[in-house]
């Protein structure tokens, strides 16, 4: 018989595991299905809910769970990462995207990066093509057929740390720090409102504290497929408005990709020495639904 996973939270890091949810209820129930063929136990599984009730019928994660709420519109995401937080018991908190199905090794993995060195540490994510049945999201050697490397990304060791000069490599898919080093910097900013630029600034700050960012081996996770907008012109408003209040706290842009996608448009004026977004014209709701990629697998 297999042995039993260890439990993360005897000897070393406790470590939690935190997910923002809104909707994507499958996707949650993938997520802590993962989390309990781990081969060390997170210490709990904190779920800050960005709706008013939580989804029913979720599966045993293999952990204890907490529930938090938070409330607000649009997407609260900074803000729910912070209740989560606050939440979390805890030494080290892993930060999981509810569209993430962790392969075995993820608790693991950051566990021991962390009991190594003091980081911002960074997992990698393949991303899976529509359709993945029920059997493929919980049989490790489907996830790893079928799952890709997003082409900006850089290749991910195998095992142990690789340093990563650039903190701006951090995506709210899969990343881990210490506990305190999270309440140094004071979590995440809540200014950020809607979707974009608060993990950016959270690695910013995290830097400016020095704090080394690190890519971890084995603490891949895989992305499950939901379609994207390219460009993400449904988030137009928060993008624009987030993206000026992190160049005026860290005098420059960030989401320029983005914000290049908008000028291409016709949607903005802007360039990377320009002080601030010049409004040409918001996008229509036809435009908006044009952008709509169902298949992409890349946003």
């Amino acid at each position: 018989m297999p042995a039993e996973p260890s439990d993360g939270t005897s000897g070393g890091l406790g470590a939690s595991v935190l997910t923002l949810v809104r909707g994507r209820a499958d996707r949650l129930r993938n997520l802590m299905a993962g989390l309990a063929r781990q081969s060390v136990r997170p210490g709990e599984l904190v779920i800050a809910w960005m709706q008013p009730d939580r989804a029913p019928d979720l599966p045993d994660p293999g952990c204890p769970v907490r529930h938090c709420h938070v409330a607000g519109e649009p997407l609260p995401l900074a803000a729910a990462r912070n209740r989560a937080a606050n939440a979390a018991t805890g030494d080290l908190l892993i930060f999981l995207d509810v569209d993430c199905i962790p392969s075995p090794t993820v608790v693991q993995a950051y566990q021991r990066a962390a009991g190594q060195t003091d980081g911002l540490f960074l997992g990698e994510v393949l991303y899976l093509p529509t359709g993945l049945s029920p059997e493929a999201a919980t049989d490790e050697a489907a996830l790893a057929r079928l799952g890709r490397a997003h082409p900006a990304r850089p290749a991910v060791p195998p095992e142990g740390l690789r340093r990563e000069a650039d903190p701006g490599q951090l995506w709210g898919l899969s990343f881990a720090l210490l506990a305190r080093s999270w309440r140094a910097v004071g979590g995440m900013d809540e200014a950020y409102r809607g979707y974009g630029g608060e993990e950016t600034d959270l690695a910013a700050r995290l830097a400016a504290s020095e704090l080394p960012t690190y890519w971890v081996g084995g603490a891949r996770a895989y992305h499950q497929h939901h379609p994207v907008h390219v460009p993400p012109l449904q988030h137009f408003e928060s993008i624009l408005a987030n993206a000026a209040r992190f160049r005026d706290t860290h005098g420059r842009w960030c989401m320029t990709y983005w914000l290049a996608q908008f000028r291409a448009a016709g949607l903005i004026d802007w360039a990377d020495d320009a002080s601030a977004i010049r409004v040409l014209r918001r996008p229509a709701a036809p435009e908006i639904a044009a952008a709509l990629k169902p298949d992409a697998l890349f946003s």
